[in-house]
């Protein structure tokens, strides 16, 4: 699961046409450019939550372009010239278990509800992948005219189907659908309890389509958190994954002090990522992706 937020909180990604059609389109051709199936998605006015699985170990690359591509064409829609991303690291968790995954899509879809910015999740104007998902259709985007060159190399129009999460095979499609639904509808519920308890009302689509871009949440933002690398509700399959990745980083660690101090022919462990493409290194086989 992938979460990236927009500098200082700002709604630099508030839903209208232009904008949701440039995330998805940035979105789609990044993941057909190297080879990444989206579980889910959801693109809120300030941050985007979306679920990945890369066979071919080059998430980063991915990461790189997606981002650099949607915030160049964002900034240029606003008339911006400044970092349109946070500074901080995107954050990338690792989930261990079909039940994970579902977890954190049942979070993503729903998050709009949650916050009471709609009453319920299909009704957010911004990119969400629920109404696919659940309808089993593909999302079509076209190139953003007020950024990409006509005669460029990016491609006209693109397409981004998502991928059932691994792990619910034995459900079919119409029985995956309504377990979503089901979970979305919980969180819809909890939310709407929460109003009748404090008096808090739903935003609403007309008030958030009228926000400011360079607003922000009036809210404080919770600093100096953890920041997971790994999400299992199952605690030994936790310990597990965080001990693969101490191994890894042990292992990666020792292999560049060895280079460091000039020895050559040092192999470095599957899942070396930046050295492995720019740098002329070995690495054991096997394409597991780093750490994030």
């Amino acid at each position: 699961m992938i979460t990236r937020r927009c500098t200082q909180r700002q709604f630099l990604m508030r839903p209208d046409p232009a904008t949701n059609n440039a995330f998805l389109y940035c979105l789609a051709e990044a993941a057909q450019r190297f080879g990444i199936e989206v579980i889910f998605t959801m693109a809120t006015s300030n941050h985007h939550p979306t679920g990945i699985r890369e066979p071919h170990g080059n998430y980063p690359a991915f990461l790189e372009h997606f981002h650099k591509m949607f915030a160049k064409c964002q900034n240029c829609l606003r008339g911006r010239w400044e970092n349109f991303w946070s500074s901080e690291q995107t954050s990338v968790v690792r989930l261990m278990d079909p039940e994970d995954v579902l977890n954190k899509m049942v979070y993503a879809l729903a998050n709009p509800a949650k916050d009471h910015l709609v009453e319920r999740a299909a009704e957010w104007p911004g990119v969400s992948a629920l109404k696919a998902v659940v309808g089993k259709t593909t999302l079509w985007a076209v190139r953003p005219r007020h950024f990409f060159r006509a005669d460029g190399e990016m491609p006209a129009r693109v397409s981004l189907e998502f991928l059932r999460p691994p792990g619910f095979e034995h459900l079919s499609p119409k029985q995956f659908a309504s377990t979503l639904r089901e979970r979305i509808a919980a969180v819809e519920t909890a939310a709407a309890e929460e109003r009748l308890r404090t008096g808090r009302r739903v935003l609403g689509v007309a008030t958030i389509l009228s926000q400011r871009w360079h607003d922000r949440p009036s809210t404080r933002e919770s600093r100096r958190q953890l920041d997971p690398r790994v999400a299992a509700r199952n605690k030994w399959r936790r310990i597990e994954a965080l001990l693969r990745n101490k191994d890894f980083l042990d292992a990666y660690y020792a292999a560049r002090d060895s280079m460091i101090a000039g020895v050559r022919d040092v192999i470095f462990p599957a899942g070396t990522w930046l050295l492995r493409n720019f740098a002329p290194i070995r690495c054991l086989p096997g394409n597991t992706p780093a750490p994030a």
